[in-house]
């Protein structure tokens, strides 16, 4: 069989089995061990499946999604997340769209506690969505400013989506959660003037009002009450990382103490606490290993067939600049936004793309960063974005699905711009995995 024919029949069957409402891990774990018996026969076909998954989850690469996991369940469910909008309520001054601002800074502490977007849109939504909406802001300055700060989740560690990715397309898993922590604030400070300059042009969107008046004294106080075991926290995760004190795996490890002692001193910590977080991270981890499990076969099958190598050839032949290439290969990731969630992208896309970006002469981790940047799009594109349907849900029922999606548009151009310039500027992915 030619390798073209293998990647159609492989594909379309793939499609198929999803369409059918059948799980992913399950399409790509039912794939892997067809393709393996016509591939290999019997036994030898189950033999290499069972290998390839054994394989896949042995190893201290997808260590730390079980512990970022842990970080944001229980960052949630003992509610550390909410003081976080309040600080900073406190402190930001009389700026143009001052509540939209609160959402975007919100947003990015969120993301280096969380990871979750999901959360994050719930957390800031049901916070700030009342508040803003008392003082008269516009829609388009209430859903657009939480639905792309919730989306900065994935952007910076711990980013279990970022993990994800790296376990799939074999990349440094160190060096990619770095790389992702620059385009995220890039898009920050993006969203950041885009809010100020809108309400400038139009300050009907986002109509001054007097902020609460809290003493300095107890500003500083919940500074250290509330901001400082914030700082630990993702000084355990990130700064740890950064100055070569722990290897990713143990970055997170030190990150979820962290959370649990801060947890515990805060006196958050309670048994109904302990067990929804035990839950949902068996739940949510169980799911992700069974999606690495499935991939790792599913690229092995491309690469036994020599669709891989023979894909990666046609790339290098193309008679167009390579970063046109990439160009195109974020389009496609792009388009599956809109209609796949983030997982089933990394596993249809990074085990083909990856060895066509080394084919090119891109470093991998680069083109990686770029690639959880361009999937955190889908999260507020219709008609799957599940931020939009999150959302959704914390709104008023008077607002409807095209409200929200309108406000989303453009923080998804801004996002696009994002990707364009961290394209033309490496640099902007690359510096804190070069320092490191």
């Amino acid at each position: 069989m030619e390798w073209y024919t293998a990647v159609i029949v492989v594909f379309s069957s793939l499609i198929l089995l999803m369409l059918s409402g059948m799980p992913i891990a399950l399409c790509f774990i039912f794939i892997n061990v067809i393709g393996g018996l016509l591939i290999l026969g019997y036994p030898g076909g189950l033999e290499f499946s069972i290998q390839s998954m054994w394989s896949s989850l042995a190893t201290f690469t997808i260590a730390p999604i079980p512990l970022f996991v842990i970080m944001g369940e229980l960052m949630f469910h003992c509610g550390l997340g909410g003081d976080v909008v309040k600080i900073v309520d406190q402190w930001l001054g009389r700026l143009p769209g001052r509540g939209s601002l609160i959402a975007v800074i919100s947003g990015v502490i969120l993301a280096a506690l969380t990871g979750v977007s999901i959360a994050s849109v719930s957390i800031l939504g049901s916070m700030l969505l009342p508040q803003m909406e008392k003082q008269g802001y516009k829609k388009s300055m209430i859903f657009g400013p939480i639905l792309g700060a919730g989306g900065l989740a994935v952007l910076i560690p711990p980013s279990g989506l970022a993990v994800l990715l790296a376990a799939i397309g074999e990349i440094s898993v160190g060096k990619i959660l770095l790389a992702i922590i620059g385009p995220g604030l890039l898009l920050a400070i993006l969203y950041s003037v885009y809010i100020i300059g809108r309400c400038i042009i139009n300050p009907s969107l986002a109509p001054a009002y007097e902020a609460p008046k809290v003493p300095f004294k107890e500003k500083i106080s919940n500074i250290f009450y509330n901001i400082l075991p914030v700082v630990v926290i993702i000084f355990s995760v990130i700064g740890f990382m950064v100055f070569g004190i722990a290897t990713p795996e143990e970055a997170a490890a030190s990150g979820a103490i962290a959370t649990f002692f801060v947890a515990m001193i805060q006196r958050r910590m309670s048994w109904d606490v302990i067990k929804k977080t035990i839950i949902g991270t068996i739940k949510v981890t169980g799911m992700i290993f069974l999606i690495i499990a499935g991939a790792r076969g599913f690229s092995q099958i491309l690469a036994y067939v020599g669709a891989t190598q023979a894909m990666a050839q046609f790339v290098l032949q193309l008679p167009v600049h390579p970063i046109i290439i990439v160009g195109i290969m974020q389009a496609v990731i792009l388009l599956l936004g809109c209609f796949m969630d983030s997982a089933a992208i990394i596993l249809l896309t990074m085990p083909i793309f990856v060895p066509a970006i080394i084919s090119l002469g891109f470093d991998p981790v680069w083109f990686g960063a770029i690639a959880v940047l361009n999937i955190e799009i889908g999260l507020i594109t219709p008609p799957f974005g599940v931020a939009l349907y999150t959302m959704k849900a914390v709104a008023p029922p008077k607002y409807t699905m095209g409200d929200i999606i309108s406000s989303a548009m453009p923080f998804v151009l801004l996002q696009l711009l994002a990707i364009i310039l961290c394209m033309i500027f490496p640099t902007i992915v690359m510096w804190l995995p070069r320092i490191k």
